[in-house]
């Protein structure tokens, strides 16, 4: 039995919870998956996994045994980096994931002058609005929206606040009803963005005053920012945005901002990457590179 493989192969399993995925992830046959998790378990002379047809049961020995097991093969990746990071030049890849929008507009560029400085470092970027297993898809560094990490299996930096404004397209606020406090959204057309945490519910607050305010089922839902500013300025509703996504808008007119003297709950954008990574020379990097563009905006 080759140990380090079966190792490999046992920990790819656990988390992607399947032999054909783990297969088709390690380059491997699903026969040759099964095999190396048989003759793990008899090595150990303790069953692992409990097979069904439908699903795979981890037993609490092997729960046990896959959280020890990661420490290791952990351990191992890091030791291998410290000697391939050792010069100056950094080689190898990176998987990256951001925010569609917030790739296109900015992030996006930041890692095309990455790579620029860093011609030996391949990147691999995905953008998706949807929050993806950064261990499941083998993601190195992840830049996300949202609160602060709970996961201490990851590691977090925060970049910088994001303020969200209420806004829309001047024609749109001509035809509609005043809108003088929170509550008169009721009486609006609400863009609402799908993927936000609280979609149907905006918080606002001005000095001691909070308020809730449940959106009226609206017309238009969508799962991407850029396309609820599009949205907004072609006339066809209110849309709580992130100041940065419509800030050249609001300086050329295409959108006005409203109820300007409430405060809408402000997110946070976040840095992410597992803990067994922090030491890895180029995730430091690009981190530090990243996290620079940031400071100086």
């Amino acid at each position: 039995m080759d140990k380090l493989r079966a190792l490999t192969v046992y920990r790819r399993v656990i988390e992607l919870g399947s032999f054909k995925a783990a297969a088709d992830d390690l380059n491997l046959s699903k026969a040759a998956i099964s095999k190396n998790i048989y003759e793990l378990e008899d090595y150990l002379q303790s069953p692992l996994i409990n097979r069904t047809t439908r699903k795979l049961h981890v037993t609490e020995q092997g729960r046990s045994y896959y959280q020890q097991i990661c420490h290791v093969l952990d351990s191992l990746a890091q030791a291998d980096l410290s000697v391939l990071e050792a010069s100056d030049s950094l080689r190898g890849s990176l998987k990256i994931s951001v925010p569609m929008s917030l790739g296109l507009l900015d992030i996006n560029p930041l890692v095309c002058d990455f790579m620029k400085q860093h011609p030996d470092l391949a990147i691999e970027l995905v953008m998706n609005d949807h929050y993806i297993d950064l261990m499941e898809q083998g993601v190195d560094i992840a830049i996300r929206g949202g609160a602060a990490l709970a996961d201490s299996s990851f590691r977090s930096r925060k970049l910088t606040d994001l303020k969200r404004v209420l806004c829309a397209s001047p024609d749109y606020l001509e035809k509609s009803p005043p809108l003088v406090t929170p509550e008169d959204l009721s009486r609006h057309h609400c863009l609402v963005y799908s993927l936000s945490s609280s979609s149907r519910r905006w918080s606002f607050k001005k000095q001691q005053e909070r308020l809730d305010i449940e959106l009226p089922a609206g017309r238009y839902v969508v799962n991407n920012s850029l396309a609820l500013v599009q949205t907004a300025k072609l006339g066809h509703g209110i849309a709580l945005l992130p100041e940065y996504f419509v800030k050249q808008a609001l300086a050329q007119g295409e959108l006005q901002q409203v109820l300007s003297d409430w405060q809408a709950e402000e997110h946070s954008l976040y840095i992410i990457y597992p803990y067994h990574k922090e030491q890895s020379q180029k995730i430091r990097a690009f981190i530090d590179f990243i996290v620079q563009h940031f400071t100086r905006t």
